[in-house]
């Protein structure tokens, strides 16, 4: 028979100074994504600096309607892949989990590619339509699931192969559309924080915060689940619940991220794990520090898509992939073949 483990005060010790050291690196993640917000004010054209306390009312002007909401929108946007990423790969038990991997940006970026086809113009009316479009994707994987079962290999699959689907029929699209309507669609799935106002900020701020409550009052589950499903199931999680709330969750954020801004890959991939190395797999730590650390990653790529080939703008998703896959190749070799 196995001996008791009493937890003793020297444990309890032990147990209390982790908290600390990983609230303490909460707080640092929250301030480096301050810092990356505060550069990202600063950097551009212009020369206005981080606060344009003197400056006149175009460099105002410039500052509040253009600059500040498209930091704002990198934080937001950043969040909300972030989480959506830690959701994906805990309710799907895959390192490689992503929104991309339940089909829901590739239905996201058809319906853009659709809305830009049919000659909507308006930023709104491609929001609207990459967002009905990744909801409409959220509906086929929860059908598939629903019916057989919620079983994470079916997640997977289902999502492969709506994400081909819309791949193939946004390449239609691209094959069948104009000169202008082309250069257009190409440039939406690039990714691009510069977009979006203030209105866009607010719309894309409910979404993506709304439902991070949800998520973390997840957390306890989805540590459960980690150990598997059986031990999940007799410790009173209804996994099947579990894994159809967390695509909700999943598909209101990141279309509610990428809805206004376009494909940005890798940040739902890259910063859980890199959260991961520092936090470990508890969810009360994981999903937040992602957040923090999703939100820095993005407005620092962001600042420097500005100053990396100044006057040019670089579109953030291919900067985010370039910066994304040696990190993710050095992420693989250290880690080796462990996950949780």
């Amino acid at each position: 028979m196995a001996p008791v483990r009493i937890l003793t005060d020297k444990h309890y010790g032990h147990f209390r100074r982790g908290q600390f050291k990983k609230l303490t690196f909460l707080a640092g993640l929250a301030m480096l994504a301050i810092l990356g917000a505060a550069v990202g004010l600063g950097s551009g054209l212009g020369g206005l600096g981080f606060f344009p306390l003197t400056a006149g009312p175009e460099d105002e002007r410039i500052f509040l309607a253009l600059r500040l909401p498209r930091v704002a929108m990198g934080l937001l946007v950043g969040t909300g892949l972030a989480i959506s990423g830690a959701l994906s790969q805990a309710i799907l038990r895959n390192p490689l989990a992503s929104p991309f991997t339940l089909g829901i940006s590739s239905g996201a970026a058809f319906g853009a590619a659709l809305g830009i086809f049919a000659g909507v113009a308006s930023i709104w009316g491609l929001a609207l339509s990459a967002f009905v479009f990744a909801a409409l994707t959220t509906g086929g994987v929860l059908l598939l699931a629903r019916y057989k079962g919620g079983r994470p290999e079916t997640l997977v699959l289902g999502g492969v192969a709506i994400m081909f689907l819309f791949a193939s029929s946004t390449s239609l699209l691209q094959y069948m559309a104009t000169e202008q309507q082309l250069q257009s669609i190409v440039f939406w799935g690039f990714g691009n924080l510069g977009r979006a106002g203030w209105p866009e900020v607010l719309v894309a701020g409910i979404l993506i915060l709304a439902p991070a409550p949800a998520a973390m009052r997840l957390a306890w589950d989805l540590d459960v689940l980690a150990a598997g499903e059986e031990t999940a199931s007799s410790l009173g999680t209804d996994v099947r619940k579990l894994r159809l709330a967390g695509v909700l969750l999943i598909s209101v954020m990141s279309a509610g991220s990428i809805c206004f801004t376009g494909l940005i890959g890798f940040v739902g991939l890259v910063a859980p794990h890199m959260t991961r190395l520092f936090l470990g797999a508890d969810h009360r730590y994981l999903i937040p520090g992602s957040a923090f650390l999703g939100a820095t990653l993005l407005t620092f790529s962001d600042a420097l898509s500005r100053t990396l080939w100044s006057p040019q703008v670089v579109p953030i998703g291919i900067l985010t992939s370039f910066l994304g896959v040696p990190f993710f190749f050095w992420l693989l070799l250290r880690r080796g073949s462990g996950f949780y």
